[in-house]
């Protein structure tokens, strides 16, 4: 039987106050999360991408090239721009994965964790677990196949940045699904969407020529979904649709990371 994405819709708030462990070293330094209020979407905290973003690695070739390129060669120089990645272990929700370490965690946010690059602040991660309450779920494949979920991932992320303002228009189409069984033998539904954003400089004007409608954004989301505990786990990755190519292997290895794992009773 296929169950829709609109089932996890109202995530359970998380407890007075969680303790998770982040994996640094032979040592666990844990983080200490407060709730917040939470806001309507998990990008409300974020700016709108500028369209003179730069890539990650662009930048750091920048920073690399005016503080330490004039006292070594370049081959020292480009190699440190190699992203490491930190664990992130949630034993009380089910779920692991990895992250650039450079990230900052980002409270307040309607996820139930959520990490943001420092640099080009549309890029981020969070995960969403659904209610055990509200729904059941055996596995993946009770969203049906992965063109079927990747609908309801769409129309979920639609829902989420429906705007009240006159004028905006949303442009989504999804780009590619696929199934994949990772190495803790469950299955993982992977999905790419795209959708850009458009509005009017002049949505009041009475002449449709005074109304010039210009592009606001333009970003593709990632999602890998996951059963465990019979709950629904979905990571999310947005990223600009204009660094996405630069930034596509860091994000293809935080996607292959995520697992979900049987909660301890």
């Amino acid at each position: 039987m296929t169950v829709t994405m609109a089932n996890r819709i109202g995530f359970r708030p998380p407890p007075a106050t969680v303790i998770r462990p982040h994996i640094l070293s032979s040592t666990p330094v844990h983080t200490r999360v407060t709730p917040t209020t939470p806001c309507s979407t998990i990008s409300c905290n974020l700016q709108s991408t500028k369209a003179f973003a730069v890539p990650r690695r662009s930048l750091m070739t920048l920073i690399l090239t005016s503080s330490i390129f004039s006292q070594t060669d370049a081959k020292t120089a480009f190699a440190q721009q190699s992203v490491e990645f930190r664990e992130f272990i949630d034993t009380f929700d089910g779920y692991s994965f990895n992250y650039p370490v450079n990230w900052i965690q980002v409270k307040g946010a309607n996820a139930d964790i959520f990490f943001r690059d420092p640099f080009i602040l549309d890029e981020n991660v969070s995960v969403e677990v659904s209610s055990p309450s509200s729904s059941k779920y055996l596995s993946v494949e009770d969203l049906g196949p992965p063109e079927e979920a990747a609908k309801s991932v769409l129309r979920q992320y639609l829902t989420e940045f429906m705007s009240t303002r006159l004028g905006v228009k949303r442009e989504a189409s999804i780009l590619s699904t696929s199934s994949r069984v990772a190495d803790d033998g469950k299955m993982y539904y992977e999905i790419q969407v795209n959708i850009k954003s458009y509005a009017s400089n002049n949505e009041l004007a009475v002449m449709p020529e005074d109304r010039v409608v210009r592009k606001e954004w333009d970003r593709r989301y990632l999602s890998v979904l996951g059963v465990e505990n019979n709950q629904l786990y979905e990571l999310r990755l947005q990223v600009p649709e204009n660094v996405f190519l630069e930034e596509e292997n860091d994000l293809r290895k935080v996607m292959n990371s995520f697992r979900v794992n049987k909660i301890s009773v």
